[in-house]
């Protein structure tokens, strides 16, 4: 089942509802207002360069400024001590031979 009700929302949806629709859910996003042509979607060249967020970011700044700046500036801190953490305890191999053991 495709969702397209936008982030968080389509996400909060497809958790809350994981048990009792028995359907494999793919979260979309604007994907449906892509393809309709009701949202332009970012010159090529920007697409290309990883830029469609900024370009997204510049056509609706109100609906988007938070998730971009805030929401992913949280994701990339949280990321980055995640993975100094991982490096100061030995790396990821170690990890993986750690729980292999479990069994």
């Amino acid at each position: 089942m495709f969702i397209g009700l936008g982030c968080p929302k389509q996400d909060h949806f497809a958790h809350d509802l994981r048990d009792r629709i028995h359907a494999v859910q793919v979260c979309v996003g604007a994907a449906f207002d892509f393809h309709a042509g009701t949202l332009r979607t970012a010159p090529r060249w920007m697409q290309r360069s990883g830029l469609e967020w900024l370009y997204r970011l510049y056509r609706e700044p109100r609906r988007l400024w938070r998730r971009y700046l805030v929401t992913n500036t949280l994701f990339v801190g949280k990321f980055a001590r995640s993975m100094l953490q991982r490096r100061s305890s030995g790396g990821a191999n170690e990890n993986v031979r750690q729980l292999s053991y479990r069994n």
